[in-house]
């Protein structure tokens, strides 16, 4: 089997190309070059050199990844003829997306490989900005990669910002997290006599100096807690801090047990911003129910229990068990037949764990939790067969809260009511409506024309008192026929 060798041209000039690498060059007489547009590669054209590029194939696709992929395929075709030298910028292992391609072909027997030496842009980058690696760095395809994939703790360097273009999708990424006028420098031709760096803010990314292969994008570390706020390692950060022995008091010595009314707060706060449309006071109340996440979370890792990894595994993992049809090889035609697959996995679950009825508790609702109850005991079959046994159901229920009443007995007449409400969440399970909504819905209706009625009132004579019930009735009905011409 013939061998491919893969040679580093390095990141600079002429004069910085290794010896070694500069005598295996002019020994073979020809190489394949990934691209033209590289400093070395014309003086070893002028002392002889045949050298083939395949700048065409970038001229054939739109996006980067088929290029590479083309340019490998079209190596490995070629070494199974005669041994084949490949030339690439900087060194073969970093940032050289064809040198991949053909490492996976080797790890797949289709090859035989060779890679040699090549100074990466990586040393020349890090000396043109005088800094030290140490202090944590990233290094970024600018071609693909996504706003999760940024640590701003760290020095982020963006390499691949080949024209305006991939600049301006660098910019707009890099924008979801960083202030629009954080500090980027661009740094070009790093290493050779060409080199040189230009600081921008970052709105200016795209428009200050031109890219090429050549060029990388530093992104210097934000220091400052409040400046990476959109950050998850920040909030957790907040989040320690209060709870350490120089933190806030309060957070200091709250439990699982004195949080849970606030968890119920914020999340009923989350459901009033959503019905109300607004975006902003959705994003501050789902900030507030991620406070109470975190806050537990922080309190398990303090008394050494679990930690928000563990939550993330477990929330990561129900989620790829429940959806096979995503991360498995379950097929589903639509979303019917994915909620009956997820139904059969919590099946699946709950036969594991004990009662049909485990994981049904609503501590907020009493109404959800009936509701719930009843339709995990209709799936096992304790159910009428149609919503007639419900009512005749409800039709005995209050009768015997008629009796309880007119006996004036407190602790039946509870008793009993509690049977009522019952009897009325499960009519609405026949009927497909939801108890909580519907009740929701009348309070935020009952609240609407009420407030209407005061408004009458302070307009007329002043408070209730100065109005009959009959008036009072009057201004409801009023409110009543006001909603149904709207």
């Amino acid at each position: 089997m013939n061998e491919l060798t893969v040679i580093g041209l390095g990141a600079g000039d002429f004069d910085q190309l290794p010896i070694g690498i500069y005598r295996k060059l002019k020994q073979a007489g020809k190489f394949y070059a990934r691209t033209a547009d590289h400093p070395v590669l014309d003086e070893l054209r002028a002392e002889g050199l045949e050298i083939e590029t395949f700048d065409s194939v970038y001229e054939k696709h739109d996006e980067f990844p088929p290029v590479y992929r083309e340019i490998a395929d079209t190596l490995i075709g070629l070494v199974k003829e005669e041994p084949v030298l490949y030339a690439v910028p900087g060194h073969p292992l970093v940032a050289e997306q064809t040198v991949a391609h053909l490492v996976q072909a080797e790890k797949e027997g289709k090859i035989r490989l060779n890679i040699e030496g090549g100074q990466s842009f990586l040393d020349a980058v890090f000396g043109a900005l005088r800094i030290d690696p140490i202090d944590g760095f990233q290094l970024i395809d600018g071609t693909s990669f996504r706003r999760d994939d940024v640590n701003m703790s760290h020095h982020v360097l963006i390499a691949q910002v080949y024209d305006q273009f991939s600049a301006s999708e660098a910019k707009l990424t890099l924008m979801e997290k960083y202030a629009y006028d954080h500090p980027v420098t661009i740094v070009s031709a790093a290493g050779s006599a060409g080199e040189s760096l230009v600081t921008v803010p970052l709105f200016e990314l795209d428009r200050s100096v031109k890219t090429d292969n050549l060029t990388t994008v530093y992104v210097p570390p934000v220091a400052g807690l409040g400046d990476k706020l959109k950050e998850w390692a920040a909030y957790r950060e907040i989040i320690r801090i209060l709870r350490s022995p120089d933190g806030c008091p309060w957070d200091r010595k709250q439990t699982h047990e004195s949080l849970k009314k606030y968890m119920i707060e914020e999340a009923h706060e989350l459901v009033q911003a959503i019905d109300s449309g607004d975006d902003e006071a959705i994003i501050g109340e789902l900030g507030d129910v991620l406070l109470q996440v975190l806050l537990h979370a922080q309190i398990g890792e303090d008394a050494g229990y679990f930690s928000m990894e563990d939550v993330l595994e477990s929330a990561g993992e129900k989620m790829i068990r429940r959806h096979p049809h995503v991360f498995g090889d379950t097929k589903a035609k639509d979303a019917d037949e994915v909620v009956r697959n997820w139904q059969a996995i919590k099946d699946a679950e709950k036969e594991a764990s004990g009662s049909i009825l485990d994981g049904q508790d609503r501590i907020s609702s009493s109404l959800l939790t009936s509701f719930n109850y009843q339709k995990e005991a209709a799936k096992a079959g304790f159910s009428w067969p149609d919503a007639g046994g419900a009512k005749e159901k409800f039709e005995e229920e209050w009768q015997e809260f008629l009796e309880a009443w007119a006996n004036g007995e407190k602790e039946e007449m509870t008793e009993e009511f509690g049977d009522v409400l019952f009897t009325l969440v499960n009519i609405a399970r026949y009927c497909s409506i939801s108890p909580e909504e519907a009740m929701t819905g009348a309070n935020r209706k009952f609240r609407r024309r009420f407030a209407h009625v005061e408004e009458r009132a302070a307009a007329g004579r002043g408070g209730f008192g100065n109005y009959t019930l009959e008036e009072l009735d009057g201004f409801w009905n009023e409110a009543k026929r006001m909603e149904r011409e709207r």
